[in-house]
């Protein structure tokens, strides 16, 4: 699909004067406009370069003007500048198709922008190549992350023995192999002399990272004889991606001591590492924490808004109090929009209510948003009950002129779908001139998220792009969600069959998750024992999920026993254990599994929900407990859940402590947070949007199959549509039926 800007952009390359260059070259030689070319390259006025390319004679026009130009649409990603520079030099220049140095950067330019096809057939094409001409093209399918394709070429290139690689070529498949071809390669590296080359080490030690093992960069990093920069931040950002905190911060304390100076790229794994990693104590992580951004100020890498929101997550999950954050925040010099953008940032996922305050204040202080404010806010909007904020959002980039901005548009498919309105995403989505692959994962994202597989799988071959893993994952997502075994495992196949991408763990994830929830569950154990990386958490509780389904005692205790030496402050397994006994009439079992929780300090996360009428949000707990209405609602909720029970509604009392009465279970089964949401957005019904139809809940966690039987009747009984958002997923409940067809 063609994107609306293109003519514009080319509009504008005609429409440009160059009346103030054109006589100058007047007379002069061909140098002459290579020169003035490189000069405006260099200064980033690109589109006057060519602007003054297209003006002159073409007598001026040499190999080396054609080549800085098209290495100039590379380095900015311009591909239709590009394709009309190369329809230009056919038109006037057709001899320079022959010549191995102006094809070379064509290869380059095509390959950068991500245009491999037209890449690769100039390549087939070329009557003589060199390593330039190989590396080109291994580096662009790296770089698109088809790492099938690149290491097959690089081997290629070996098969030929034309070409020696050299330490770029090296550099370019390594970063995108995996673990075995990575093992090759290094044996590689070895024979043919590039071992001391410290680019290629770095390489490799990433390599080793992200294949998960750490170790074995670890022993790599320590056996060069020089460390350079790149060295080192490869180094932590090893440490950072195995979640091994306190060794990445080990590293980052011994380069400085080292007076190795640091850039960007440290601070921002740095910063990552502090979040989510094992053993790491907060009062030291808040510290050093601390410590790095005093760093990053006098350096002056503060000021970059990846590096200042690397930091305000850093410090916003390691517990740091939100009002020192905001003096924080007041304290710097440059308050600029870009800091403003930060502070949102860091809260848009755990404080949306607040994130979006802070946007109010940032219009309030008179700055403008800019379109990457935009897009963070948006993804604040998506933590909301109800779609009124992004709406509201979505009016005022209208406004301010970014309504054609596909970044923006893929936000708003992303925030419309978490708050339950997947028309409006549907809309945002057909109504995206210039679709990116953001936009189709996005969309068939939104429509997994709502139990919509069979439109997500309609729409897939629709897709102009080539799928990336993420796509993958959405699908898998989706047949997960609505019960497509075959569906899935025939995607799950056809992943590097047909488009040579490597299942990664979460699509691992994923189709254990869709054996497992359709009762396949010796499939689903078989895969992970085939895996060719460790199974992580993720995997281990799609098991335990399938496990607990279908009461599959004995390797619920496996899945329990990884889950808990991976996360050991994790409490679903013990949950789901004790559910397991309990849903099996073996109380003792999970009486027993209560205790060892509580004796290990292990808290169960306490069931939440929210709902919004008016323009506030109200937020229930099991029972109610702390609402200023909690007894105007609980005499609402008895007399709402007989009525249902006239109608067919039986508590399902099995999950319920099995040490108390009968009519005591019933009674902790009703006050589920979510009934009560329920029951009071019918009392306040005249305050709800859209008049009341519809009610919109979210919850923290997964709804349980006794509120989940309520919701299907009580949809029915009340004549509206209620929708729930649990941690997983949504569910549409409307006329006693819920759009998962109990799935879930």
């Amino acid at each position: 699909m063609r994107c609306p800007t293109t003519r514009a952009c080319f509009v504008s390359i005609r429409s440009f004067s160059s009346s103030n260059l054109l006589p100058a070259l007047a007379g002069h030689e061909p140098n002459d406009l290579l020169n003035e070319v490189r000069l405006l390259s260099s200064r980033g006025q690109l589109h006057q370069a060519l602007s003054l390319f297209y003006n002159s004679s073409p007598q001026l026009h040499s190999l080396q003007t054609y080549a800085t130009l098209f290495h100039e649409c590379a380095r900015h990603g311009y591909l239709q500048q590009g394709l009309r520079l190369h329809h230009f030099m056919l038109a006037h220049f057709p001899s320079c198709t022959s010549d191995l140095f102006v094809t070379n950067h064509l290869i380059n330019m095509y390959s950068k922008c991500g245009y491999l096809q037209y890449a690769h057939q100039l390549f087939d094409a070329m009557p003589k190549r060199n390593v330039v001409s190989w590396t080109a093209l291994v580096s662009g399918y790296a770089q698109c992350g088809r790492g099938v394709e690149s290491f097959r070429l690089f081997s290629n290139m070996l098969a030929e023995g034309d070409c020696r690689p050299n330490d770029f070529a090296f550099t370019s498949v390594l970063s995108s192999c995996d673990y075995l071809c990575g093992k090759q390669l290094h044996a590689l590296v070895l024979k043919v002399g590039l071992g001391a080359s410290v680019y290629v080490t770095n390489s490799l030690i990433t390599m080793y990272s992200k294949s998960y093992k750490v170790e074995e960069a670890w022993t790599l990093f320590k056996s060069l004889s020089y460390w350079s920069q790149v060295s080192w931040n490869s180094m932590i950002a090893g440490f950072q991606i195995a979640k091994l905190g306190m060794h990445a911060i080990g590293v980052f304390v011994k380069m400085h001591h080292e007076g190795i100076g640091f850039n960007r790229a440290t601070l921002l794994s740095v910063f990552s590492s502090l979040c989510g990693s094992h053993g790491i104590d907060i009062n030291l992580g808040l510290k050093f924490c601390f410590q790095v951004y005093c760093l990053s100020v006098k350096t002056g890498f503060i000021s970059e808004v990846e590096v200042a929101t690397a930091f305000m997550k850093a410090y916003s999950e390691l517990g740091g109090d939100v009002s020192e954050f905001y003096h924080l925040f007041l304290e710097t010099s440059c308050q600029d929009i870009i800091f403003w953008t930060s502070m949102i940032t860091a809260l848009a996922e755990p404080d949306p209510a607040k994130a979006f305050f802070l946007y109010r204040q940032l219009l309030r202080e008179g700055l403008t948003p800019d379109l990457y404010t935009f897009s963070i806010v948006l993804k604040a909007c998506a933590g909301f009950v109800t779609e009124q904020h992004a709406l509201a959002i979505h009016s005022q980039v209208i406004k301010s002129g970014f309504e054609d901005e596909t970044v923006l548009r893929n936000a708003l498919i992303h925030a419309y779908a978490r708050c339950g309105s997947i028309a409006l995403s549907k809309k945002v989505f057909e109504e995206t001139g210039c679709r990116d692959l953001v936009s189709w994962n996005s969309m068939l994202k939104a429509y997994g998220l709502h139990g919509k597989a069979k439109e997500a799988l309609q729409l897939f071959p629709q897709m102009d792009l080539k799928p990336d893993t993420a796509t993958f994952v959405a699908l898998l997502s989706a047949c997960s969600h609505s019960g497509m075994v075959e569906e899935g495992l025939r995607i799950f196949d056809s992943m590097f069959k047909n488009h040579g991408i490597i299942p990664q763990l979460d699509h691992y994830a994923c189709m254990v998750d869709i054996l497992g929830r359709a009762g396949r569950i010796v499939e689903a154990e078989e895969l992970i024992r085939r895996m060719p990386m460790e199974p992580d958490s993720v995997v281990w509780s799609a098991l335990l999920g399938s496990c607990r389904k279908h009461g599959e005692t004995q390797l619920a205790k496996t899945a329990v026993s990884k889950l808990k030496q991976m996360e050991p402050e994790n409490s679903l397994g013990y949950v789901q254990m004790s559910n397991i006994y309990s849903s099996g009439g073996r109380f003792n079992e999970a009486g027993t599994i209560r205790k060892e929780m509580d004796g290990s300090g292990v808290r169960k996360e306490p069931g939440l929900s929210w709902i919004e009428v008016g323009n506030q949000v109200h937020e229930f707990a099991s029972g109610g407990r702390h609402h200023p209405q909690r007894e105007a609602i609980c005499t609402k909720l008895q007399g709402l859940i007989g009525q249902l029970k006239e109608i067919g509604y039986v508590p399902e009392i099995s999950l319920a402590l099995h040490d108390i009465e009968e009519e005591h279970k019933q009674e902790q089964l009703f006050h589920h947070s979510e009934k009560m949401a329920l029951v009071f957005a019918v009392m306040n019904e005249g305050k709800l949007h859209g008049g009341g139809n519809v009610i919109r809940i979210m919850k923290n966690i997964r709804i349980c199959v006794d509120c989940h039987n309520f919701m299907k009747l009580a949809s029915g009984f009340l004549q509206k549509e209620i929708i729930v958002r649990d941690s997983n997923r949504f569910h549409h409940f409307k006329d006693n039926i819920c759009s998962c067809n109990d799935y879930w």
